[in-house]
């Protein structure tokens, strides 16, 4: 299927965290709290600056409550200061196809620009990478709010 191609990873230097990304992805996915869908997922978020930082899934009872590991990630990035990102690569137990971030995570995702890679991963490690322009294509986001 022509979207599942594996783009050439980009240029230096993120080749050089790119290892590093996935596996922190994969860590994180082992710290999810998911008791009610069992479907741990783990995120890891590359700034600009080149730090890392990492995300899983946290359900609640109330269903509404719980929140994404890519929200997660974001989250931990904004609360130190870091809004310009680089790449994201997302983990789960998936086997057959790989994970994609919902609909919401998209736009969390979005508010920070469009130009950052997303690597979509299989529970063996392989990937595909897309641009998040391609996971959210005409899409909202701050600069829309300046046309009015």
């Amino acid at each position: 299927m022509e979207g599942d191609r594996q783009r050439p990873a980009p240029a230096a230097p993120l080749t050089d965290h790119l290892q590093l990304l996935l596996h922190r992805s994969r860590e994180a996915k082992n710290c999810a709290y998911c008791p009610y869908s069992r479907f741990p997922v783990g995120a890891a978020l590359l700034t600009a600056s080149g730090e890392i930082f990492t995300g899983c899934n946290v359900e609640n009872a109330c269903y509404s409550l719980g929140v994404c590991a890519e929200r997660t990630a974001i989250l931990k990035a904004i609360s130190e200061g870091h809004t310009s990102f680089r790449a994201m690569a997302i983990a789960s137990d998936v086997c057959d196809t790989f994970i994609v971030p919902c609909g919401a995570c998209r736009q969390m995702m979005r508010e920070f620009g469009t130009d950052w890679d997303v690597y979509l991963t299989k529970a063996d490690g392989s990937y595909i990478v897309k641009r998040l322009e391609e996971l959210l294509p005409l899409s909202f986001g701050p600069e829309d709010l300046k046309k009015v």
